[in-house]
Protein backbone atom coordinates (compact mmCIF):
# COMPACT_ATOMS: atom_id res chain seq x y z
CA UNK A 1 0.00 0.00 0.00
CA UNK A 2 2.54 3.08 1.06
CA UNK A 3 6.18 3.35 -0.10
CA UNK A 4 9.45 3.28 2.38
CA UNK A 5 10.93 6.78 3.33
CA UNK A 6 12.75 6.45 5.90
CA UNK A 7 14.28 3.05 7.97
CA UNK A 8 14.09 3.39 11.97
CA UNK A 9 12.90 -0.05 13.70
CA UNK A 10 10.73 1.99 16.01
CA UNK A 11 10.24 -0.92 18.78
CA UNK A 12 6.51 -0.36 20.04
CA UNK A 13 4.83 -0.67 23.56
CA UNK A 14 1.29 -1.55 24.45
CA UNK A 15 -0.94 1.05 25.20
CA UNK A 16 0.70 4.08 22.89
CA UNK A 17 -0.22 5.65 19.75
CA UNK A 18 2.80 5.84 17.38
CA UNK A 19 2.84 8.73 14.53
CA UNK A 20 4.91 11.53 12.11
CA UNK A 21 4.91 14.43 14.07
CA UNK A 22 4.96 17.97 12.23
CA UNK A 23 8.77 18.13 12.27
CA UNK A 24 9.04 14.73 10.68
CA UNK A 25 9.99 12.94 13.89
CA UNK A 26 8.05 9.61 15.26
CA UNK A 27 6.28 10.64 18.45
CA UNK A 28 4.32 8.97 20.88
CA UNK A 29 1.68 9.65 23.10
CA UNK A 30 -0.41 7.28 25.69
CA UNK A 31 -4.22 6.27 24.36
CA UNK A 32 -6.91 7.67 26.74
CA UNK A 33 -8.77 3.96 27.87
CA UNK A 34 -12.34 3.81 29.60
CA UNK A 35 -12.58 7.42 30.88
CA UNK A 36 -8.85 8.04 31.58
CA UNK A 37 -7.02 11.00 29.61
CA UNK A 38 -4.11 10.20 27.32
CA UNK A 39 -0.75 11.56 28.17
CA UNK A 40 1.50 14.16 26.66
CA UNK A 41 3.31 13.42 23.18
CA UNK A 42 6.97 12.65 23.24
CA UNK A 43 9.54 12.55 20.80
CA UNK A 44 10.88 9.05 20.47
CA UNK A 45 13.39 9.28 17.59
CA UNK A 46 14.18 12.37 15.74
CA UNK A 47 14.03 11.58 12.07
CA UNK A 48 13.33 14.60 10.12
CA UNK A 49 11.39 14.00 7.18
CA UNK A 50 10.19 16.58 4.62
CA UNK A 51 6.46 15.98 3.79
CA UNK A 52 4.96 16.11 0.64
CA UNK A 53 1.61 17.53 -0.08
CA UNK A 54 -1.26 14.59 -0.77
CA UNK A 55 1.15 11.96 1.48
CA UNK A 56 -0.27 10.04 4.38
CA UNK A 57 3.03 9.87 6.93
CA UNK A 58 2.62 6.47 9.29
CA UNK A 59 4.89 4.33 11.26
CA UNK A 60 4.18 0.54 9.54
CA UNK A 61 4.69 -2.86 10.87
CA UNK A 62 8.56 -3.02 10.82
CA UNK A 63 8.48 0.60 12.65
CA UNK A 64 9.92 2.15 9.38
CA UNK A 65 8.17 5.88 8.32
CA UNK A 66 6.10 5.10 5.21
CA UNK A 67 4.13 7.43 2.67
CA UNK A 68 0.67 6.41 1.06
CA UNK A 69 -1.07 8.88 -0.80
CA UNK A 70 -4.38 10.50 0.02
CA UNK A 71 -7.61 9.57 -1.70
CA UNK A 72 -9.00 12.98 -0.18
CA UNK A 73 -6.53 15.34 -0.79
CA UNK A 74 -7.08 19.22 -1.37
CA UNK A 75 -7.65 19.51 -4.97
CA UNK A 76 -9.23 16.25 -5.77
CA UNK A 77 -12.76 16.21 -7.24
CA UNK A 78 -15.53 15.29 -5.30
CA UNK A 79 -18.47 12.75 -6.67
CA UNK A 80 -21.48 14.45 -7.69
CA UNK A 81 -24.45 12.96 -5.81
Amino acid sequence: MGEKVQKCGVKRQNGFLYYIDKAGDVSKAKMARGGKKGGKPEKVMKVGVKKEAGFLYYLDKAGDVAKAKMVNAKGAKKKKK
